[in-house]
C-alpha cells in the first residue's frame, strides 16, 4: 500500500463490524468523521502491524489518518 486512501479502505475491509457500526451513526461520513476509541485503537494498532510487518513505509504510517 502507498497511500493513506489504501490503508482507510484495507482497514474498513479487515473490519467489518467497526464499519457497520460508523455506518450506522453516521461518524464515518464528512464533515465530522468522528469515531470512538475503539475504532480509533483498532486503527492505530492496524498501522503498527502494516509498518512492521514491512507493508507500509514508517513515513506513510506516521501521517496516515481514518
Amino acid at each position: 500500500m502507498t497511500t493513506q486512501k489504501q490503508i482507510r479502505a484495507s482497514f474498513w475491509q479487515s473490519h467489518p463490524h467497526l464499519e457497520a457500526y460508523a455506518l450506522m451513526w453516521g461518524i464515518k461520513t464528512a464533515p465530522y468523521n468522528r469515531h470512538d476509541t475503539e475504532t480509533r485503537m483498532a486503527f492505530v494498532h492496524y498501522l503498527d502491524h502494516l509498518e512492521k510487518s514491512g507493508e507500509i513505509t514508517d513515513e506513510l504510517a506516521f501521517r496516515a489518518t481514518l
